[in-house]
This record gives structure tokens, C-alpha cells and sequence, in this order.
């Protein structure tokens, strides 16, 4: 071999270890997940440990970046990004995508879950593996679920105690056909309204009650105007975290595994904050005032049987109903 053609293979060498050396990182993926809540929010800092477990993992093959505080929009915005595939992950309240995947109702059905370690002990088993795996279909992975507290109603003039007491009551709730459906099965009038109106409407009565969680009470500061806090626990629509369809299918099986155990890993963490945060506001609002009231749940619970008929609309959806009911 001639010293000039020595030269060109020694170069050519060079060159593919360089390649090879740059490949891992060239295959590095930055994944972005979006949340509309802040900073320190229990959900938020949840996907942050899971990142942090995923960089490891992955030898830093594979980053989360959280963007926090709705920097990339609402929720809506968010879930039709990650359906695009132009965003790969967000956290989002599971009913925001009861339209997308009906089967997303049945766990933001009123009263369904007797308490929290009820709605625990769902999730983590088989009946909460199905419900992730509803909306594939649509082009969403569903990798774990978060909770968002029991939500509970809370009045201006007088506390709620039996369903008797709800009748006539202007009660604000989310914008959502279910919300509404379960004020109306109580006697009550459902006012829907955006959050940041009820703080007025309650002070000045427009409304006589709204409902929301301990965190949502105190930090909005409804507890000011709405002093009686009722433990009717009617709600615990769970929050999902989900991932784009799209971007999955272009990973391998043991991204995807890591992915999988980190999410599942981010859960009980998620739920420590979660009770930590739900303790603190229940203990702010109970000293500046609040009374809080245990409730007759059983009488509202006979008074849902119209909202059931009205969204639980397949044989599937009744079948998860009764199989969460029969949970023990």
C-alpha cells in the first residue's frame, strides 16, 4: 500500500470513530412534557422525579424537560399536540379526555370510589392498567395515573349534610356535562363558571356553593366566603399522564420498559406530596375558620342513578363499573 493510500485509510478510520463515537448522542432524545399547574405542584415535580429516574436509566440516552404553568398552552392544547406528536408527554385531568376515549368517564363518576385507598387500590390494579390503555386508539399511551384530591362542596349560609339539604342551592361547577348532570340528580342548579369568577360570585351570591378540593379551597381563598367545607368526597376524577402514540411506536421495547417502571415509580411519590399538600390546606382553612361537616353520602349517592344512565353508554363501561364497585 503507497504512503498516500496509508494516509486516506488511516483518515477514513479516524473519521468512522468519530461517527461512532458521536452515534449515542446523536440518538439522545429530549423528550418535553407540558403541565398547566406550577412549579411546585405535586403533579409537576412527580414527572420531574420520573425524569430524573429516566436519565439514569437510560445512561442519558433519553431526557424529560417539564414545562410548567401552561407555558405550551392549556390542557386541550397539550393533548392535541401529543396526539400530533409534536409534544411527547403532558399531564392532564382524565376529564379532559372523556370525549376523546368515553372509557375516561368512568373514573370521574360521582361517588363511585368509597375513599381514597378504594380509588388506590382500582388504579394500580388491572381495572386502572385497562383504563390506560383506552386511549391508544386515539393516538395516546397512557403511562400512569396521579391524583387530583376528592373533590366536596362548600356553601356560604348554611352546611350541607343530606341530599335535602343541596335542593334549590345555586352550586358553581366546572364546565362539564357530567358536573352538571350530578348537581341537577341532587335538586341543586348547576352554574358553570371558569375558576377565577367564583371567588366574587360566592362573595356577593350569585352563587350559595361551589366544589372543589382542600388544596383548591384554600388557595383560592374561597374559605373567606364559603366557611362550611361538606365532606361529600363526590368526585376523585384521577389526572393521566399520557404520551404521544406516534413517538412511542419509534422507540424500542427497553425505552419503552424504562419509560413504563419510571412513570409507575413517579406514582407513590406523586401521591406523598399529594397528602402532605391536601393535610396543609385542610389545617389553613380549619384555623382561619372553616367547619368542616361530615355528610350523609348515602342519600346522594341513590340520587345518581340518572347520571349513570345518561354516560355510562356501553356494556364495557358498565362492566369496569361494577368490577370497581366489587373492589374491595
Amino acid at each position: 500500500m503507497s504512503q498516500a493510500a496509508r494516509a486516506a485509510f488511516a483518515r477514513g478510520a479516524l473519521a468512522l470513530a468519530a461517527l461512532l463515537a458521536v452515534a449515542p448522542a446523536a440518538r439522545a432524545a429530549e423528550f418535553r412534557s407540558a403541565d398547566i399547574h406550577p412549579d411546585d405542584y405535586p403533579t409537576v415535580l412527580a414527572v420531574r422525579h420520573m425524569a430524573d429516574l429516566v436519565k439514569e436509566r437510560s445512561g442519558g440516552k433519553m431526557t424529560i424537560r417539564v414545562f410548567s404553568g401552561a407555558k405550551l398552552g392549556s390542557e386541550d392544547d397539550s393533548i392535541e399536540q401529543v396526539k400530533l406528536g409534536a409534544l411527547t408527554m403532558a399531564r392532564v385531568s382524565s376529564a379532559a379526555m372523556h370525549n376523546i376515549c368515553p372509557n375516561t368517564r368512568v373514573p370521574s363518576l360521582p361517588f363511585l370510589f368509597s375513599s381514597v385507598d378504594h380509588l388506590h387500590t382500582v388504579l394500580d390494579g388491572d381495572i386502572g392498567k385497562q383504563l390506560l390503555t383506552a386511549c391508544e386508539g386515539a393516538g395516546f399511551v397512557g403511562l400512569a395515573w396521579y391524583d387530583s384530591g376528592s373533590r366536596s362542596m362548600y356553601t356560604r349560609n348554611k352546611p350541607i349534610k343530606t341530599l335535602a339539604d343541596a335542593k334549590g342551592l345555586k352550586i358553581r361547577v366546572q364546565q362539564s356535562d357530567l358536573s352538571v348532570a350530578m348537581v341537577e340528580a341532587m335538586g341543586a342548579n348547576a352554574t358553570p363558571m371558569a375558576m377565577g369568577e367564583v371567588y366574587t360570585s360566592l362573595k356577593t351570591g350569585l352563587v350559595d356553593a361551589a366544589e372543589n378540593n382542600f388544596p383548591s379551597y384554600e388557595s383560592a381563598h374561597h374559605y373567606e366566603v364559603a366557611k362550611y367545607y361538606s365532606l361529600t368526597e363526590h368526585s376523585m376524577t384521577p389526572e393521566i399522564l399520557i404520551f404521544s402514540k406516534r413517538q412511542w411506536d419509534k422507540l424500542s421495547p427497553e425505552d419503552q420498559k424504562i419509560l413504563r417502571e419510571a412513570a409507575a415509580e413517579s406514582v407513590p411519590y406523586m401521591r406523598k406530596l399529594w397528602a402532605e399538600r391536601e393535610a396543609k390546606s385542610r389545617s389553613i382553612v380549619e384555623k382561619a375558620g372553616a367547619q368542616i361537616i361530615e355528610v350523609d353520602k348515602a342519600s346522594f349517592q341513590a340520587a345518581m342513578k340518572p347520571v349513570y344512565e345518561r354516560f355510562v353508554t356501553t356494556p364495557e363501561m358498565k362492566g369496569l363499573v361494577q368490577r370497581i364497585q366489587a373492589v374491595q
